[in-house]
């Protein structure tokens, strides 16, 4: 008997699961959400990686106000789609997590579709002893924060202040007013253009201060989330594209 307990579920059909979600539909249809939700609920513990299921579970949820459970499915399609590589998809349903739940952090979704995206941010990452001032706010290795959990932090306190990061490649600079991206500089370059090279450093260090003054708007964004989502892709379509011209290139020649 307990043998027969411990045996792990067999994984739903393609059928199995086709049929679950319209009897979800129909509880939904007939005033039972709550069946159609604990229907989709067992499911997914036989089926963890469906994401029609997801899917589902996630559009009745949001229908039904439950938007604490739609954002964690929210997440838990990011990182289905990250592992079929529809990386659009991944972006949308981070997004979405962030606008369901503002209280979650996206900074880990975010390193994960870019590492996806650039194997080589995944591997040669620099974690040797570096100093770091303690008279800052706060501040740390890129090695071990990314600039994404850096900029939540920010974000989530509503600091005004100057995020410094320092690398072999480049001394670069975030500005923020009460936790908003307002401008970088990296390079010599300011604004977007700098931004772009900012947010590929994935090792040195990194140190915030905070200021008194708020610093003048070169960047106007209403979402730091949905700036970091845009300057990512916009460099992963330009990629493609340049990957789609050398393949081209090679073809021609």
């Amino acid at each position: 008997m307990n043998a027969l307990l411990e045996t792990p579920a067999v994984p739903m059909s393609e059928v199995s699961i086709e049929s679950v979600m319209l009897d979800a539909d129909l509880f939904v249809k007939y005033r039972s959400p709550e069946k159609a939700f604990a229907l989709l609920r067992e499911s997914l513990e036989r089926s963890p990686r469906s994401i029609d299921l997801r899917e589902k579970l996630r559009d009745i949820c949001i229908k039904q106000k439950n938007l604490n459970e739609a954002a964690r499915q929210c997440l838990a399609l990011v990182t289905l789609y990250i592992g079929r590589e529809d990386f659009d998809l991944a972006y949308d349903r981070l997004q979405e997590a962030k606008l369901l739940d503002p209280r979650i952090s996206v900074a880990p979704g975010l390193e994960a579709i870019r590492r996806a995206r650039r194997p080589e941010f995944a591997v040669n990452r620099d974690r040797s002893p570096q100093k770091v001032r303690t008279d800052v706010t706060f501040a740390g290795h890129l090695g071990y924060v990314s600039i994404f959990d850096a900029v939540q932090v920010i974000e989530n306190a509503k600091m005004t202040g100057l995020l410094v990061l320092k690398s072999d490649m480049c001394l670069a600079s975030v500005a923020f007013n009460e936790g908003k991206i307002v401008d970088a500089e990296c390079n010599g370059r300011n604004g977007t253009i700098a931004f772009r090279e900012i947010i590929e450093l994935n090792s040195g260090t990194f140190e915030f201060t905070t200021a008194e003054k708020e610093f003048p708007v070169v960047i106007n964004v209403s979402s730091n989330t949905n700036y970091l989502l845009d300057v990512l892709t916009e460099l992963d379509n330009e990629r493609a594209e340049q990957q789609g011209l050398r393949s081209v290139g090679n073809e021609l020649n």
